[in-house]
């Protein structure tokens, strides 16, 4: 019975094995959506903490700020792609787009603006708890409004790190050439191995790959793509070189 057991835990090992690359790649676009949305969330809300704390006086007037700033950076930085003619128009087309469908037509902004007149009228007119109501409803238009800027922001920046992919895949492009060339010198030159560097180099190489999509999505200022995508590029094909180079002489 014990050796059943030991075939039938083996076996079932076995199957897990096999199915869990297939269940990962299947999996993958799913996670990825999910780590998209996990960013907006976050971004909505440091912003709303921010409009509390820190830009009071700007208000909601900091997130479509922060939205014309990516406008800028595309047009400026982003003239020619491989992925898309004038990305400075289609991203100005994306976001109107985005907006009227999103906001306009679904009556989302009607009802911001609705809200926060009524609340206006209630602070000033009503008494008792009617009144501190009103007041808190006030910053109902600011709050709405600053949520609908960062969601444009997002789908702003989100652009920007797609005509950026072509940098992060030249860049591990140019890692696995390097690490060929020097695995090959370590071939041919009876260097050592180490699976320890292979493995932990490994295992940073999706970690570098996720790092820009969610510090940048999530940033509450706007500032260059430059400053954030060159070094986890450049880190991403120094962790892909140092893999390859790495992986074992003869397989």
């Amino acid at each position: 019975m014990s050796n059943n057991a030991t075939q039938n835990a083996r076996t079932q090992q076995q199957q897990v094995r096999e199915k869990g690359p297939i269940l990962r790649i299947l999996s993958a676009p799913f996670a990825f959506i999910g780590l998209l949305l996990s960013s907006l969330v976050v971004s909505i809300l440091i912003e709303w903490v921010g409009l509390y704390f820190y830009w009071r006086e700007q208000g909601w007037h900091h997130a479509r700020d922060m939205l014309n700033h990516e406008l800028r950076w595309i047009a400026k930085g982003y003239v020619q792609s491989l992925l898309m003619d004038n990305p400075g128009r289609a991203a100005k087309a994306l976001i109107d787009s985005a907006y009227g469908w999103a906001f306009e037509k679904s009556g989302l902004i009607e009802w911001i603006n609705y809200s926060a007149a009524q609340s206006r009228i209630n602070g000033s007119q009503a008494e008792g708890i009617h009144r501190y109501l009103g007041i808190l409803y006030v910053h109902v238009e600011d709050f709405g409004l600053a949520a609908v800027y960062t969601v444009l922001t997002f789908l702003a920046r989100l652009l920007i790190l797609i005509l950026s992919l072509p940098l992060f895949l030249m860049a591990a492009f140019t890692g696995v050439v390097d690490g060929l060339v020097r695995r090959d010198l370590r071939r041919f030159g009876a260097g050592r191995e180490s699976g320890f560097i292979y493995h932990r180099a490994k295992m940073m190489i999706v970690p570098l790959a996720v790092v820009p999509w969610v510090l940048y999505l999530a940033l509450p200022v706007s500032i260059s793509p430059v400053l954030v995508l060159m070094p986890c590029a450049a880190a991403l094909g120094v962790m892909v070189s140092v893999t390859v180079g790495s992986f074992k002489k003869y397989l």
